[in-house]
């Protein structure tokens, strides 16, 4: 099961901050020189922000080849936890480490923010986290303030909250196991460097990982396929009917089985095949296999339902398109098939009233 997160009751309670330039551009990395102190006023509204993109995130760990004593990362957040005087010399060995793995030129330099965060509430108890965020881009506002009993207009730069683009959330849980780690790179451009080279963490793989990856890689393969491969003349199937034998091996088992899986839903040994190099590609990406066999956990099935492609742009003009929820469940309203008359495809719909008035 995996663990139940609230922020609600987070507080902020000091920060590092450091500008993290690029190495091979000759930029500087500066640091704090003192722990930024929170106001008391601003502890709450601070870690609401901070916290808001690590809802609904992947759970990861930190991984060492060797040991967990050797993973620097691992190392920094122990001592900070175990007193958080050390805040600011771990914050700091936090951003000379982003510094040192900074080298690849498609990174970018940037802001960094490190906030102890305290009363985080994990399945009712509550703990501490460290929280980094990484901003890369600065973006202007406008800020009206009164001089001399008149209001003036100012021209700003700054972070915008919504907009940051990187972070992690490491919780004081699971420490021997290399602690409950949420992490999120929206830039996409080279996340491996984010996840891989700067944090070293791998994702935890308990059901609703399994279950989110394999039935996600299953949709997306078989839409692949269908899209790549020439249509017959009376392959008359829709693109969600596709997606939709996946989903339903899902949602009726009670455990994933790999080799249950190929034989029920691919079929084929060119299929099996094909998929079996789907997933190699991905397991070299996130650096790690996935487990052939699993209990299945059925809300992140309903996750994956929504990754089913729901539309249909025909050549006579006419565009179909489903809710996600009705899309993995087609036939209840939609039947197909081949009208050899006029040598063409058909899809017939069934309802009970036009709503559009």
């Amino acid at each position: 099961m995996s663990a139940k997160i609230r922020f609600t009751s987070a507080t902020a309670t000091g920060l590092v901050l450091a500008k993290v330039g690029h190495p091979q551009r000759d930029e500087p990395l500066q640091t704090s020189k003192e722990v930024f102190k929170i106001e008391e006023k601003d502890k709450e509204p601070l870690a609401a922000i901070f916290l808001k993109p690590f809802k609904n995130l992947t759970a990861h760990r930190f991984s060492h080849h060797s040991s967990l004593d050797q993973h620097e990362m691992n190392a920094y957040a122990a001592a900070v936890f175990a007193s958080d005087e050390g805040l600011l010399e771990k914050g700091c060995d936090i951003a000379k480490r982003l510094y040192a793995k900074s080298n690849h030129p498609n990174i970018k330099s940037g802001d960094l923010c490190i906030s102890l965060v305290k009363d985080i509430d994990i399945d009712g108890e509550l703990t501490q986290g460290l929280c980094i965020l990484k901003s890369e881009s600065v973006v202007p506002f406008l800020s009206i303030s009164t001089r001399d009993g008149d209001l003036e207009l100012h021209t700003e730069q700054g972070i915008n909250p919504e907009k940051i683009d990187k972070g992690c959330l490491i919780l004081n849980r699971l420490a021997n196991k290399g602690y409950h780690v949420l992490t999120f790179d929206r830039t996409g451009s080279d996340s491996r460097f984010w996840v891989r080279d700067f944090l070293g963490v791998v994702p935890i793989t308990d059901s609703p990982f399994l279950t989110n990856k394999y039935a996600g890689m299953a949709v997306a393969f078989i839409e692949k396929e269908k899209k790549g491969k020439p249509a017959a003349a009376h392959d008359d199937t829709p693109p969600w009917d596709n997606s939709n034998a996946a989903i339903t091996y899902f949602e009726e088992k009670e455990n994933f089985s790999l080799r249950e899986f190929e034989d029920e839903v691919l079929k084929t040994p060119d299929a099996k095949a094909r998929f079996a190099e789907h997933r190699s590609k991905i397991e070299e990406e996130q650096g790690h296999k996935l487990d052939d066999a699993f209990e299945i956990s059925k809300k992140d099935v309903s996750k994956a339902k929504k990754k089913i492609r729901t539309s249909m742009k025909l050549d006579t003009g006419v565009e179909i398109r489903l809710k996600p929820a009705l899309a993995a469940k087609p036939e209840a309203v939609l039947e197909h098939g081949f009208d050899e008359e006029r040598k063409m495809k058909f899809i017939k719909i069934y309802f009970n009233e036009d709503l559009a008035d």
